[in-house]
Formats: structure tokens, sequence, C-alpha cells
């Protein structure tokens, strides 16, 4: 599975791990995670992510 980076802190979301404490359970794909889910380290939305190379 594809893992994103957020352009602005650098987080990646990797979806085996999920984000289980914003309610994003492990194994949740990129197109699953809800529109309103933020990053949890900076607060940026899902709009400010970009595929990992």
């Amino acid at each position: 599975m594809d893992r994103y980076v957020c352009t602005i802190c650098g987080y990646v979301y990797d979806p085996e791990a999920g984000d289980p404490d914003n309610g994003v359970a492990a194994g949740t794909k990129w197109e699953d995670v809800p529109d309103e889910w933020e990053c949890p380290v900076c607060g940026a939305s899902k709009e400010d992510f970009e595929k990992e190379e």
C-alpha cells in the first residue's frame, strides 16, 4: 500500500499502521481515510499530503 507524506511537517501516513488515535484503523487505505481527517502532528488537511515516491 502507498504511503503519503504531509508536505507541511513531513509526517508519513502508513496504511499498515493507520492512525488509531484519531479514528483511522490500521489497514485503512489512503482513499478510505475520511476527508475531514487531519495530520496528527501539524493539523494539515488531507489535501496537504502527497504520495511518497
